[in-house]
């Protein structure tokens, strides 16, 4: 028989090199990779100006691992230690058999090495996930300052504590206890386990001897867990207010009166039983005094329970509104603080029927820049005629104003970026990718109600190079190194020329001229950024590749500003605004959350449930070399003063933002989709109405397009418009979202976020009157289905291969009346290229259409003169060819009548007629009627198309005046 072997076997000196060796190529297989990255971090934050965001955050990121990682393994591999009974070694090793040989495996050893295995093993993985903790760590520690707790006035109901407490100190205090109570668990396992196998008691000549130093280890660790489950039950106290009901959200008239209370008597209880476990361990151990610890802990527990029960049932339920109706108060004013609503102004609105409410004459600023545009129509246009090549891509369109002849005008923009993923096959090289085409070009903008005769946007900016229709508004810097679709990093001042935008026959080629990026100086750092960014193949022997060559990393302005803020939120919205310098920059909104806020219900954002939402920055990333700078806009947030507390470097206040930066500010597309969903039911201000759910709201759907690209209803998304609000005097730019009746069509009111000057951040809603109907977008919708003129034009339209898309309907207050405004397109099957046909407006008593806004608005008014007042002529007209095509007269001493022609309802109707007997002849077999029939029809499209063809252009030189 073999000979058994011991193990572990002796140490020697080559056996312990052996084992150094390991260990110093597992540092280095797993720190390696991840040192290179740090060291490229490093001079990514160095080339924007935050390195010492980088340390800062690197610092606090090593202090959390590491303190972590090592309190973990003392308590862990400190516990073993001491709670290892010392007869352990006396237990003989059993041997086992491995490829046929005996192997002896004493228990101490083997236990001992699993111990340090399992200690080492969970403070690593403990630390590493308390690394992902760190923001809440550091607010609350810079949540001490006096500037944060000065930040905020406002104290829970309940506790009296401040909001500081719950939005920075509670979070780390429950993660600090949450850690402690996992800890506590273990090392309760590992002494019940060490009592186990030391045989916990045992009978010994006759009586029964107890291992003294296994149960004194069992009652020091149950001590331990008990502590912590005190520690637990009392924050638990607090988390009491941010529970979510079914009615509200906080603490009930039970929790008040019955649970909190017992909830400290139990923590009491818990700490007494501690007590007790920790004196059985110092005297003579027995396990009747661990049950007796936790004996009035479960007692104090159950008659919590049981009293909370009594008194839900039969002190609450049969009287639930009336004993809840002072904490469904305290939940309805904290929900409205925490989302910003009570900075919401409330007005009524008459909504009022007939022409004389819309009161057109004081109203033209609005009426002159109803938005016809509808951004997914737009989009699909501009990829057909802006494009230019395959590789460029238009992936959003914003909406902004801007100043033109002294008049602000709302103007929609797309940045036309450079999609590497569509070059030719033939080109995808490294090379072509990393060197040459390295940026997109320019942006379009046109007025979102400017067209061209043919129903085409009437262009302000646009082409290749950078034209400009007025020269107030042109690009200087059109290359667009910085994007959202610039997901590539790319080498610049290299010795290859960049390609800048297709010219006829070759192509335009250009140079960076910015400082942005990483200089990739001598060869061992290039070697290094190699490593990292997966170039090691060929960036380090490419001839192109100069000391001065720079790397542009993080283009994609989402990943930029989510690396340097990864503790913000950011709008999924970023826009691009043309500097009065002609420099394109980026603007985005970023805000702060937090799932703490006491007496507030929580609604769900994206993948998480928060009860707490500020937009407190704004970031602006320029187009060209990446600078990126975040502003302060609200100094009342804790948490952002926290946050500047900890990054003095990477926020300035919003001061120190340019004025042609701030008239670009805008109300956040996402803060107002959020309040718009908490409003519809906490605008509710009344408890009695509030708990019968007497008012619930929604926000309005409307008739959309699907992914299959079929109409059906859907939640109507925030527009933006510039319009003068009933009551104010000026025209504004603002946001806005109709309000329904829960699972009804009806309007009920209408928000608006407000972003210009004094008034930014701020919102208001109207509330319409409940004693009449007002139309909602479905009902309009409807109505426009089933007029029989209008139905017959869209049917006729939908026929031979073309199809009818219905833009966005807008509803907007004027005067003391809504008028809705649905711009409706034509566009090939094949080719998706939408062009206006058809303007549709709306009162609550009328309908009416037109090919262009004017005809529509003459139709309304049914008087065959425009309603809207004449702008004087510009100093100069032609550079104002492609301003927006609202309709004005031809001179400031007329009205503009509508141009003579055909009566065009009566043309539509006769066009109608005409299909449908020419479907019913064909049906019937008299081809011959059918002939003449299609043949008479095409003779009114003929009338109609030449009509309008003949309106759009007289709005064009009209507009050269405005």
């Amino acid at each position: 028989m073999a000979e058994t072997i011991d193990w572990p076997a002796p140490r020697t000196p080559r056996r312990r090199g052996r084992l150094l060796l390991l260990a110093v190529l597992a540092i280095l297989l797993v720190g390696g990779g991840a040192t290179l990255s740090y060291y490229v971090d490093a001079l990514w934050f160095d080339s924007l100006g935050f390195s010492d965001v980088f340390w800062t955050t690197l610092n606090l990121r090593a202090a959390v691992f590491l303190g972590f990682a090592v309190v973990t393994f003392l308590i862990l591999y400190g516990s073993f230690l001491a709670l290892k009974p010392a007869r352990l070694g006396e237990l003989a090793g059993l041997p086992i058999l491995i490829n046929g040989q005996p192997i002896r495996l004493p228990v101490e050893p083997v236990i001992r090495l699993v111990a340090l295995g399992a200690s080492l093993v969970i403070a690593a993985a403990t630390g590493a996930g308390m690394v992902a903790e760190w923001p809440v760590l550091a607010l609350y520690w810079y949540g001490r300052a006096e500037t944060v707790r000065a930040a905020s006035s406002i104290a829970d109901p309940i506790f009296g504590r401040p909001l500081p407490f719950y939005l920075l100190t509670l979070p780390a205090w429950q993660l600090v206890s949450g850690w402690l109570m996992t800890l506590a668990v273990v090392v309760g396992a590992a002494a019940v386990f060490f009592v186990v196998i030391t045989g916990g008691a045992r009978l010994v000549g006759g009586r029964r001897d107890t291992s003294t130093a296994a149960w004194r280890g069992l009652s020091i660790a149950f001590a331990f867990v008990l502590a912590m489950l005190a520690v637990r039950v009392y924050l638990g106290r607090f988390d009491r207010l941010l529970e979510d009901h079914t009615i509200f959200a906080g603490v009930t008239y039970t929790d008040a009166h019955i649970t909190l209370t017992g909830l400290l008597v139990v923590s009491g209880a818990l700490a007494l039983g501690a007590l007790i476990a920790l004196v059985n361990a110092v005297s003579a151990p027995r396990a009747r005094w661990l049950i007796l610890a936790a004996a009035p802990a479960a007692a104090c527990y159950a008659i919590v329970a049981i009293l909370g029960w009594y008194v839900t049932s039969f002190i609450v339920k049969p009287n639930e509104l009336v004993r809840e109706t002072p904490f469904i108060a305290h939940n309805i004013e904290m929900t409205r603080q925490a989302y910003g609503l009570s900075r919401i102004e409330q007005r009524p609105f008459p909504a009022e029927s007939g022409l004389e409410a819309l009161d057109a004459p004081h109203n033209q600023a609005t009426l002159q820049n109803i938005r016809l545009w509808d951004w997914r129509a737009l989009q699909d246009t501009l990829r057909q005629i802006q494009e230019i090549r395959t590789y460029y891509d238009f992936p959003d369109i914003d909406i902004d104003r801007y100043e033109v002849n002294g008049s602000v005008r709302q103007m929609m923009l797309a940045a036309r970026e450079l999609n590497v993923d569509k070059l030719p096959e033939s080109s995808r090289n490294w090379i072509n990718e990393k060197l040459i085409y390295t940026h997109g070009y320019g942006v379009t903008m046109n007025p979102v109600n400017g067209f061209t005769p043919e129903g085409l946007p009437a262009l302000i900016l646009s082409n290749m190079p950078a034209q400009s229709t007025i020269p107030s508004i042109k690009v200087t810097r059109p290359e667009l190194y910085f994007g959202e679709l610039t997901n590539t990093d790319v080498y610049v001042k290299t010795g290859q020329k960049e390609f800048n935008y297709p010219q006829g026959e070759t192509n335009s080629l250009t140079s960076y001229e910015g400082t942005g990026g990483i200089e990739l100086g001598g060869f061992f750092r290039r070697l290094i950024i190699a490593l990292d960014r997966g170039d090691l193949g060929k960036l380090p022997f490419s001839d192109d590749i100069t000391a001065g060559s720079r790397l542009l990393m993080r283009r994609n302005i989402r990943e930029r500003v989510e690396t340097l803020a990864p503790f913000l939120v950011f709008d999924s919205d970023p826009y691009i605004i043309v500097g009065d310098d002609g420099r394109l920059s980026w603007m985005m909104d970023g805000f702060t959350t937090s799932e703490s806020y006491p007496y507030a219900r929580h609604f769900r954002m994206g993948r998480e449930q928060i009860n707490y939402m500020r937009n407190s920055v704004k970031v602006i990333i320029d187009a060209y070399d990446g600078t990126t700078t975040f502003y302060v806009v609200d100094n009342e947030d804790p948490i952002i003063v926290a946050y500047r507390g900890l990054f003095p470097s990477l926020f300035r206040d919003a001061s120190a933002m340019t004025p042609e930066m701030r008239k670009h500010m805008r109300y956040p597309e996402l803060l107002l989709k959020l309040q718009a969903a908490v409003y519809g039911l906490y605008h509710m201000t009344d408890p009695g109405a509030f708990y019968n759910r007497e008012d619930l709201w929604s926000v309005a759907s409307e008739v959309g397009l699907t992914a299959q690209r079929e109409q059906a209803a859907q939640t109507m998304e925030p527009n933006f418009v510039l319009m003068t609000l009933p009551g104010e005097q000026g025209i504004e730019f603002i946001e806005i979202l109709p309000f329904t009746p829960a699972n009804r069509n009806n309007l009920i009111g209408w928000i608006a976020g407000r972003s210009d000057g004094m008034h930014y951040g701020g919102a208001v809603v109207y509330n319409f009157p409940k004693t009449k109907l007002v139309d909602g977008p479905l009902q309009v919708e409807a109505r426009i289905d089933q007029n029989a003129q209008l139905s017959g034009q869209l049917s006729l339209w939908n026929q031979q291969g073309s199809h009818v898309r219905r833009g966005s309907l807008i509803v907007i207050p004027v005067g003391r009346a809504l008028l809705y405004a649905e711009p409706i397109y034509l566009q090939a099957e094949r080719s998706p290229m939408p062009e206006l046909r058809l303007v549709v407006l709306a009162l609550q008593d009328r309908l009416a259409y037109g090919p262009t806004f004017e005809v529509a608005m003459n139709a309304l008014f049914g008087n065959g003169q425009s309603t809207l007042a004449t702008a004087p002529p510009a100093p100069s007209a032609p550079s104002a060819a492609a301003a927006p095509a609202a309709p004005a007269a031809a001179s400031a001493s007329s009205t503009a009548a509508a141009p003579s022609g055909p009566d065009v309802n009566a043309l539509i109707a006769a066009a109608a007629r005409d299909l449908a007997d020419y479907q019913r002849l064909t049906a019937e077999g008299k081809l011959g009627e059918a002939g003449q029939k299609l043949e008479a029809l095409k003779q009114k499209l003929d009338a109609l198309t030449r009509f309008t063809r003949l309106v759009r252009l007289l709005n064009t030189k009209r507009a050269l005046q405005t």
